[in-house]
């Protein structure tokens, strides 16, 4: 049944299509996912890569999805759904990662990627197997924007981001080595201010800002990451530029900080404006 008001007609709906891990808590992965694109007001659709095991406080096991079967869930959706953009998250294994790869050729070429490249969980636990990071690194080619963590961007580029300088590096390497069409580097790892770098591609080469983060008190939140790549890929969905959608991503994410509630007895959970 239909509520009060014209009703929202199919040319008029947006789509985002979530690649990502199941998280049995609601606060990360394809779950948390789903309730920011709800929040922001898009339909979302998803494919799940890998089951978890885990908690508030950890994640105790990663079971990856056959790999045959990403592949045609990703290949029967797209031929039938075109989402306006693509959010990847956590790819668990090197299978699965080449079956995403295969799967996303299926997508309209304008569609734009929001890459989070999940290598590790905030408890040190690996969600991406080392096999995997090459292709993972060919992924980052056919993104619009990545979006790593200080330790994922040392990782991938092996550049020490320890500095900003150092930030600076790897951000340019992630579009200048890797391809990426734009990177935003998150700054939450890092001591002082969480400020964030964002690299984008100019007519003379890498352009780089850096954003002015806000460190939030009360400990640490679950899922902001994913948080944050998915609202950016709602803001390219709905038509934003790049560095508009990062700014909506930004203040979506830090509204859902402020106000972060435990619900377990480990990291808090981000609470959807």
């Amino acid at each position: 049944m239909r509520g009060h008001g014209a009703p929202r007609t199919i040319a008029a709906m947006h789509s985002v299509l979530s690649i990502a891990g199941s998280d049995p808590t609601g606060g990360a992965g394809i779950q948390a996912d789903l309730q920011v694109f709800r929040s922001l007001g898009v339909h979302g659709s998803g494919v799940i890569t890998a089951l978890t095991i885990q908690d508030s406080k950890k994640v105790h096991q990663v079971l990856p999805i056959f790999p045959s079967v990403v592949l045609d869930q990703l290949r029967i959706l797209l031929r039938d759904m075109a989402p306006n953009a693509v959010k990847i998250g956590m790819l668990a294994s090197d299978d699965v990662a080449r079956s995403v790869v295969l799967g996303l050729q299926e997508r309209k070429p304008d569609v734009p990627i929001v890459l989070d490249p999940v290598l590790f969980a905030s408890d040190g636990t690996e969600l991406l197997e080392r096999r995997a990071w090459p292709v993972l690194q060919g992924l980052i080619a056919e993104t619009a924007l990545v979006t790593p963590n200080l330790p994922e961007a040392e990782a991938l580029t092996r550049r020490d981001v320890s500095t900003r300088r150092g930030a600076e590096a790897a951000a340019s390497a992630l579009l200048e080595e890797l391809g990426a069409g734009a990177a935003l580097i998150k700054g939450g790892h890092r001591e002082g201010d969480p400020d964030d770098l964002l690299a984008t591609k100019g007519p003379t080469g890498v352009e780089l800002r850096w954003l002015a983060g806000e460190r939030v008190p009360g400990g640490p939140v679950h899922g902001t990451g994913c948080a944050l790549a998915s609202a950016i890929a709602v803001g390219l969905a709905l038509g934003k530029s790049l560095p508009e959608a990062v700014d909506v991503g930004r203040k979506f994410v830090l509204r859902g900080l402020r106000a972060a509630e435990a619900l377990g007895s480990g990291a808090r959970f981000l609470v959807y404006p």
